[in-house]
């Protein structure tokens, strides 16, 4: 039962933070084509590992989290006014290159079969 509430709680918390992250007015967040990977939530629902990552490589990924490092307040309060939780959690924003890892490998693949039609 309980793992369900966590699990509820992680896609909730991911959702509102997607929405908030497009109204950011900061520069290193702003111009930057994001993706809200997965969110890990804890147990008790006090911390929230936030995994952050960009078409464009980690090096835009772990600026942009510099960028929602500086917000995290916003971020928080706007993820607990939206979803009315008893204790909203603590964020922390990780940058991570799982969609430019994605990326390479659908070009592999899309390149391999380019290659067996050919052959």
């Amino acid at each position: 039962m309980a793992g369900y509430r966590v699990d509820r709680a992680s896609e909730d918390i991911k959702r509102e933070i997607v929405a908030i992250i497009r109204e950011l007015k900061d520069p290193r967040v702003r111009d930057k084509i994001l993706t809200v990977v997965r969110v890990e939530v804890s147990s008790d629902l006090s911390y929230a590992k936030v995994y952050i990552s960009s078409m464009s490589g980690i090096g835009d990924a772990k600026e942009a989290v510099e960028g929602l490092k500086s917000a995290t307040g916003l971020i928080r309060r706007e993820v607990g006014s939206k979803l009315h939780l008893r204790k909203t959690p603590e964020l922390k924003f990780i940058a991570d290159d799982s969609v430019e890892h994605g990326m390479e490998l659908f070009k592999k693949i899309d390149s391999s079969t380019v290659r067996d039609e050919n052959d």
